[in-house]
């Protein structure tokens, strides 16, 4: 079972994809939304969530104060899924205020990273959340990464989710590495614009 750890939206269940996806644990996703809070990269944020499968890492910062959660899955039947639990998560804002705005973007990463950059006017993410599938090549996630880097707010940070068989990610010229976190199975890598 997926659900929402805490915030507006706290407790609620969220729907997961029947393939193809590999949700992030309740135990990672709460150690990372520590991290971000302890950071005061949470509340009032643009949060960017790569490879959002059920898109349960983007809605958690929405129901802890994020500003706007934009989630990128090119699978359909992950981005109906990701759509649901979107329409889900924003129904608890009816009793708690104003919703943040969440948009599901049906595409691949390194297409929406592309023609988002090539947008002078395009916003700039304060917080960019990667958990590509395991079998993502290291190649692919260093051209994710470093279409990335322009579109970072200054004082953002992003996080590499992996399997703890991978290497670290190949950071691009803009990004220095900061962090790195093992629980069980998973590695976290942490970094921030250079």
């Amino acid at each position: 079972m997926t659900r929402i750890i805490a915030g507006a939206a706290g407790s609620l269940r969220l729907d997961v994809p029947r393939s193809g996806t590999r949700p992030t644990s309740d135990r990672v996703r709460e150690a990372i939304f520590s991290a971000l809070e302890s950071w005061g990269l949470v509340d009032g944020a643009r949060v960017l969530d790569l490879y959002a499968g059920s898109g349960a890492l983007g809605l958690e910062a929405a129901s802890r104060g994020a500003a706007a959660v934009t989630l990128v899955e090119k699978h359909p039947q992950a981005a109906q899924v990701a759509g649901r639990n979107a329409r889900t998560v924003l129904g608890a804002f009816t009793r708690s205020g104003s919703a943040p705005a969440v948009e599901v973007v049906r595409q691949s990463v390194q297409a929406f990273l592309d023609s988002t950059g090539e947008d002078p006017s395009a916003p700039r993410w304060d917080v960019a959340l990667i958990d590509p599938p395991y079998d993502l090549g290291d190649a692919e996630l260093a051209a994710n990464l470093a279409a990335l880097v322009p579109l970072l707010a200054d004082d953002a940070a992003v996080l590499v989710e992996r399997s703890t068989r991978s290497p670290e990610p190949e950071w691009p010229a803009g990004l220095a590495p900061v962090r790195e976190k093992r629980y069980g199975e998973t590695a976290l890598w942490w970094a921030e614009p250079a």
